[in-house]
């Protein structure tokens, strides 16, 4: 009789897929609600026990501790992003050499390219003329989409903060909510998952920052000896990019060789310094200090894992990305400790040894 009163399977594999389709279209569409409330989440989870130190050794109100908290986060990231803006800032003085550097490259590349596939330079300088003028006639669009962008990445930290001060205010308030969405039977399962979430998740982002530090400053140190210009910059680049799994460092290694062969006069030892240095460091990274300072919090395998990457980059673009890996972890997570979801949990984490 069990048999019989279940679902077919086509009938299961339908209601999933409508449901990933609609939690997709929802994630999209809710875009600058979603995405700073899931970081807020994480940053709340870890300020929580500097908010519990504040409030229990100050004897400061949970608002005041929380506000507290918030405003120790705020000096920090504030602090971070005058540096990357002082650097970027220098960068910029170095526009003419770039440009010179620039010129110098594209008329050794047509050379190349007349002797090599036989095309007239008349021919390159057409193409190059119709390319630019395409971009010229799209400068306005351009210069209003960055200025669109700017706001919008202001309104986000704005939204983040505020999200953060609300989470620690109101951390107690959601618990009980969520005990209460669930029958008394299910209550142990509700504190396990929350406790487990929040454990897991401040030790993961606490590595995250560990691995970062070291990554950025043994790359920020070979950079000053090796004499590259924007050592700070690039080790920070190489540092923030490499926690993207798999794909952040195809992005640190291509930012980084292009700012040191445009502020390096072409010279190719600088270049190959960077590029052989992202390159180890990444090695390094994934088979020593990860493994050392994050450790197995996260057991999600490899296939799942880039797959999650691709679909952050296609709803969030990069913030998704870097908030690809910890959802993944949440679910897991609740997959893991619900009977109907085990198999989902499964096909989340590593291969079952035998």
């Amino acid at each position: 009789m069990q048999l019989q009163s279940q679902r077919p399977l086509y009938t299961k594999l339908a209601q999933v897929l409508v449901s990933l389709i609609a939690i997709g279209f929802l994630c999209i569409k809710g875009k600058e609600i979603l995405c700073p409330l899931i970081f807020s989440l994480l940053f709340s989870i870890l300020l929580l026990p500097i908010a519990s130190f504040i409030e229990r050794r100050l004897h400061l109100r949970r608002g005041a501790a929380s506000m507290l908290s918030v405003l120790l986060f705020v000096s920090v990231i504030t602090s971070i992003l005058y540096l990357v803006g002082s650097q970027i800032s220098n960068l910029a003085s170095d526009w003419p050499q770039f440009k010179s550097q620039l010129t110098s490259s594209v008329n050794d590349l047509q050379h190349w390219i007349s002797a090599t596939f036989h095309i007239g330079t008349s021919k390159q300088i057409t193409y190059v003329n119709d390319a630019t003028s395409k971009m010229l006639d799209s400068g306005t669009n351009i210069v209003g989409a960055t200025v669109l962008s700017l706001s919008s990445v202001l309104l986000f930290m704005v939204f983040l903060f505020i999200d953060t001060f609300f989470l620690l205010l109101y951390r107690k308030h959601m618990f009980h909510f969520l005990c209460a969405v669930f029958t008394p039977q299910y209550k142990p399962i509700v504190d396990d998952i929350v406790e487990q979430v929040q454990s897991i998740l401040r030790q993961y982002i606490i590595g995250l920052l560990v691995e970062m530090t070291i990554v950025s400053s043994v790359c920020c140190i070979i950079y000053s000896v090796a004499g590259i210009k924007y050592a700070i910059l690039l080790g920070l680049i190489t540092g923030l990019f490499n926690i993207i799994p798999y794909v952040g460092i195809f992005t640190a290694l291509g930012i980084g060789a292009l700012i040191t062969f445009a502020t390096s006069g072409g010279a190719p030892g600088h270049v190959w310094v960077v590029v052989v240095t992202t390159v180890i460091m990444h090695l390094i990274d994934s088979n020593v200090i990860l493994p050392m300072v994050v450790g197995s919090k996260v057991k999600i395998n490899a296939l799942i894992t880039v797959l999650g990457v691709v679909a952050g980059e296609m709803i969030w673009g990069i913030p998704g990305m870097f908030l690809s890996l910890p959802v993944m972890a949440i679910v897991k997570i609740i997959f893991d400790r619900v009977d109907s979801l085990k198999p989902w949990g499964m096909l989340l984490g590593d291969e079952v040894k035998s």
